[in-house]
């Protein structure tokens, strides 16, 4: 792990840490009321983990932080991955103008790119590799599947923690649909403009 990397986490468990220490003052989490067994077989309350059944707002506050550094990350490390795909590190800078392109067999860049105060820096072809059908394929089917279950448990036994897991799921298989097709279908074009100061 890189250096900044452990910095940042530290800085962040610094801050949160406390917090979290003064949420857990607030009001004790309530007992849980559950189904009377003998008249009904469903659990709405069961789940994969062990949950509070009640959280204080102090408490919210804090996960709501977590959740968003973790999200913050996560996108921090998609970007590095789709450039990492799309820009090996053994590869140059591959600018071309039109003319360069059409004569090399290569790839055109659209005449809307390249005008007198933008013009195209760098520029790679998209790699199409097999990896990337095979992390498209296996997303979609997780998105299909996560999309089934959630559907299932909106017509059978609807319990609300499963709705989340599910909806979580399908989401974040869609994300890395987006993210897997961006990585290995779309070229890498990078463009510099000049920009007038008045």
């Amino acid at each position: 792990m890189r250096r900044p990397t452990v910095v940042v986490f530290v800085l962040v468990s610094l801050v949160l840490l406390p917090m979290w220490f003064v949420a857990i003052q607030g009001e004790p989490p309530t007992e849980e009321i559950e189904i009377d067994h003998s008249a009904s077989e469903i659990r709405p309350l069961d789940g994969f983990v062990d949950t509070p059944n009640k959280l204080s707002p102090s408490q919210v506050g804090v996960i709501v932080w977590v959740a968003l550094f973790a999200l913050f990350g996560v996108l921090a490390a998609a970007h590095r991955f789709v450039n990492a795909a799309v820009r090996p590190p053994d590869a140059g800078p591959t600018a071309r103008d039109d003319e360069a392109a059409a004569t090399d067999g290569g790839v055109a860049t659209p005449t809307w790119m390249q005008t007198r105060d933008r013009w195209v820096v760098e520029y790679h072809d998209a790699s199409e590799g097999v990896e990337g059908i095979v992390a498209m394929g296996g997303l979609t089917v997780l998105s299909i599947v996560f999309a089934a279950l959630f559907t299932g448990e909106y017509f059978t036994l609807a319990r609300t923690q499963y709705f989340g897991i599910y909806a979580a799921g399908m989401f974040l298989s869609l994300t890395g649909l987006t993210v897997a097709y961006y990585a290995w279908f779309m070229p890498h074009i990078e463009v510099a403009e000049r920009r007038g100061h008045s």
